[in-house]
């Protein structure tokens, strides 16, 4: 037996019984006569004591144990002289009377603690070690636990889980696919599903009126932070519903994982509609933990001799409580913020409230004090108030304002990764025009429903409609999508006429699903959440790579495995692909 108990596990009511424990050595000490070496595996850690004077051979063996050698022990239970709070087993020690090493271990590249002295590629590059760090194994227990709570819930609510193909045809819209070559179909390809959308429809058509998966997809796009080639979502869809009974549902299972994995009750779950989300926030996934929302100020500042404000289409801006006890140097960092090349502003204006009520700006050349107090009741700010205000395209500015937004609210710490701010943002437009291509795009996905109430905008001004479609944000992180889809054959037509399809591209790519339509297709609709998204949120990280066991970089690379790599020529011409190895 190599345990009799896990390292987390033993307590005062164990003390005097005899134990076998095994694990990882974390740490070892040498206080002259005691060495003390603390024991670690998946559960906990405990201390082990050798006393030199009463086993000099097992004491000197101790002390020739390095970091992460894998040992096991027995001995006795024995109340610790000096006490470790911070330890759930801090009240006991092992006081050892034998000592196995079970494997020895090289000097780890970097320290296994939770604040550990490795960069991210090495830790990526030993992600083995990485993950023997508490920090890391309580982020995987606590996207366990998510899993197996949102899977209590679905069942309850009388989900069926259903797994869907993982070879898959490409299609043209929305990411890139991951292609894979078949070898018994020469020149043809499979692809790595983006999500199981079609089949979760015609899972529909099939009568099964519940549906969810918590299942792997693939994107070939650009990485950051939030997103990953391969990531795990929660999938859903329903039969016989409305928008209504979707937002409803998924509200409920929110709130379900806030309180039996956190323990926290959330409040209410507003709603703001897209065309709100954007005017107020520049963002259709806004975190509203805080204020700063957006105020226009065309009518209040042009006309004024100011040529940035005069020639601009939008002049628009935020508050910031307390704002005036920024330097002159913060406001040059903000300045040089927005003007990087990833958020592209030309420049930005300030004005301060000041402490006596009076106004002091950036622009006071142009603008008499009278004309910033107009300024001041626009954002009916108060003493010791900031303004920002910047210029451009409406466009453009907006979304340069928002990421000036957050970056002073995460500076004020007003982005508590402890408070929870959900949203719902609904009626996000059904298209959006590629200048590059000249045709609209849909901008969820080609099978999305447009509101009932704008279906006749459809023929003469698509651009106009809105879509029965609704994400769910959570501090300003988009957690999850979905809308109603398309039902029926005719209006699924009409959208794939709107999207640029020949009739024979859309028989081609999803002959299927119109053919399925045609056999009493109920209406459905149905949501996604990002399961590596959620986890983070839940452990109030921006990083979804420390909530995934084995994930890429952000070139895509496996730093462990080496993947992606080159294959074998005899691969690639089994393959009939005429591309050459490096081999």
């Amino acid at each position: 037996m190599h345990r009799s108990h896990t390292c987390g596990e033993l307590r005062s009511e164990h003390i005097g019984s005899e134990v076998t424990l095994s694990g990882w050595v974390q740490r070892g000490r040498d206080l002259g006569g005691m060495t003390f070496i603390d024991l670690r595996d998946r559960y906990g850690m405990t201390q082990l004591a050798f006393n030199l004077e009463v086993n000099k051979e097992l004491c000197m063996k101790a002390r020739s144990l390095g970091r992460e050698f894998v040992i096991k022990v027995k001995g006795k239970v024995a109340e610790r002289e000096s006490k470790n709070k911070n330890m759930p087993t801090g009240d006991v020690e092992i006081i050892v009377s034998s000592l196995e090493v079970l494997n020895s271990s090289k000097t780890p590249p970097f320290t296994i603690e939770n604040e550990t002295d490795g960069g991210e590629e090495i830790r990526m590059k030993y992600r083995y070690l990485d993950l023997r760090r508490q920090k890391m194994r309580s982020n995987l227990e606590l996207r366990h636990r998510l899993s197996i709570e949102t899977r209590k819930f679905m069942d309850e609510q009388g989900f069926l889980e259903v797994e869907t193909p993982y070879l898959i045809k490409s299609t043209p819209e929305g990411a890139r696919d991951f292609v894979v070559p078949s070898r018994m179909n020469a020149g043809q390809f499979y692809a790595l599903p983006q999500s199981p959308q079609t089949f979760k429809q015609l899972l529909m058509v099939s009568g099964f009126d519940k549906y969810y998966q918590i299942v792997r997809c693939f994107r070939d796009e650009d990485l950051r932070a939030d997103r990953q080639p391969e990531f795990t979502q929660l999938d859903c869809e329903m039969a016989f519903v409305e928008q209504e009974d979707i937002l409803n549902m998924f509200e409920s299972l929110t709130r379900h994982l806030f309180k039996t994995v956190k323990g926290l009750e959330l409040k209410e779950f507003p709603r703001m509609e897209y065309a709100d989300a954007m005017r107020l926030y520049g963002s259709d996934k806004p975190d509203i933990r805080f204020g700063m929302q957006f105020v226009e100020l065309n009518e209040v500042v042009k006309g004024q001799g100011f040529g940035v404000f005069d020639t601009a289409e939008l002049v628009v801006g935020i508050n910031v409580k307390g704002g005036n006890i920024f330097t002159r140097k913060q406001i040059d960092e903000f300045t040089e913020f927005v003007k990087r090349p990833q958020i592209g502003a030309t420049g930005l204006i300030y004005c301060r409230h000041n402490e006596d009520g009076t106004f002091k700006s950036s622009v006071d050349k142009f603008f008499t004090e009278d004309k910033l107090a107009t300024w001041g009741k626009a954002f009916d700010s108060e003493v010791n108030d900031m303004i920002f205000v910047m210029a451009g395209t409406e466009e453009k500015v907006r979304k340069q304002l928002s990421e000036l937004r957050l970056q002073i609210a995460a500076l004020q710490g007003l982005m508590d990764p402890e408070k929870f701010a959900p949203l719902w943002v609904v009626n996000f437009p059904l298209l959006e025009w590629d200048e590059e291509s000249k045709r609209f795009h849909a901008m969820h996905h080609p099978f999305t429903s447009a509101k009932p109430e704008d279906l006749h905008l459809m023929a003469n001004e698509p651009g106009k409609v809105r879509a029965n479609a609704y994400d769910l944000v959570i501090n300003g992180t988009e957690l999850g999508g979905g809308s109603i889809r398309i039902h029926d054959k005719g209006q699924q037509k009409r959208m794939f006429d709107l999207l640029g399809f020949t009739e024979e591209e859309a028989k081609n790519q999803f002959g299927f699903l119109m053919d399925a339509f045609e056999f009493g297709a109920p209406p459905h609709g149905g949501i996604a959440f990002g399961f590596d998204r959620l986890s983070a949120i839940f452990g109030g990280q921006k990083d979804i790579r420390d909530f995934i066991a084995f994930p890429k970089n952000n070139s895509g690379r496996d730093m462990m495995i080496d993947s992606p790599s080159v294959i074998d020529k005899a691969q690639l011409d089994e393959l009939n692909i005429g591309v050459l190895s490096t081999k």
